[in-house]
C-alpha cells in the first residue's frame, strides 16, 4: 500500500515537472519576418542567475554584400559593431506567473532597445516589446 503511494506521488511530481517543462520558453526558437513570413534568424533563450536571456545563434542570411558577417551598426554601448550572430537581444526577463516580464529586447535592425515580456502559447512563443503605452508581438516558432 505505501510503495504505491509513492509511486503515485512519484508519477505526479514527473507530470508536473514535465508539465511545466513543455511551457518554458527555454530554448531554440526561430524568429518570422512578419511581412514575408520567411524565418530571419534562430534565437537560443536560456536562463542565467533565475532571468531569461536570448542569443542569437543563426541567421537565415549572415553576410552582408561583401560577404562579412552582418553587424549591428545601429546598437548603441557594447553591442554597437559587434556581430549579429552571437547578439544577446533579450536580457533580464524574470518569471511574473505565466510570462516573462520586467526586461528588454534589442531589435538589431534599428539598434533600438524596448522593454520586454513574453509568453508561450502553445508551440510559440509570443514576444511582445514596448514603446511607452505602444507595443508590437511578434509570434516566433519552436526551433530545433
Amino acid at each position: 500500500m505505501m510503495r504505491r503511494l509513492v509511486a503515485t506521488i512519484a508519477a505526479l511530481v514527473v507530470g508536473a515537472a514535465t508539465a511545466v517543462a513543455a511551457d518554458s520558453p527555454l530554448g531554440a526558437w526561430k524568429t518570422v519576418d512578419e511581412k514575408s513570413g520567411k524565418i530571419v534568424s534562430e534565437v537560443q533563450v536560456y536562463d542565467q542567475g533565475g532571468k531569461l536571456f536570448g542569443k542569437i545563434v543563426r541567421l537565415t542570411e549572415p553576410t552582408d554584400a561583401n560577404g562579412k558577417p552582418k553587424l549591428c551598426t545601429k546598437c548603441q554601448g557594447a553591442d554597437k559593431d559587434q556581430p549579429i550572430v552571437g547578439l544577446i537581444i533579450l536580457k533580464g526577463l524574470s518569471a511574473d506567473g505565466d510570462r516573462y516580464k520586467g526586461g528588454t529586447i534589442t531589435d538589431p535592425e534599428d539598434g533600438k532597445v524596448y522593454k520586454s515580456e513574453l509568453w508561450r502559447e502553445g508551440d510559440t512563443l509570443r514576444v511582445r516589446g514596448y514603446l511607452g503605452v505602444f507595443y508590437r508581438t511578434q509570434t516566433w516558432q519552436k526551433g530545433n
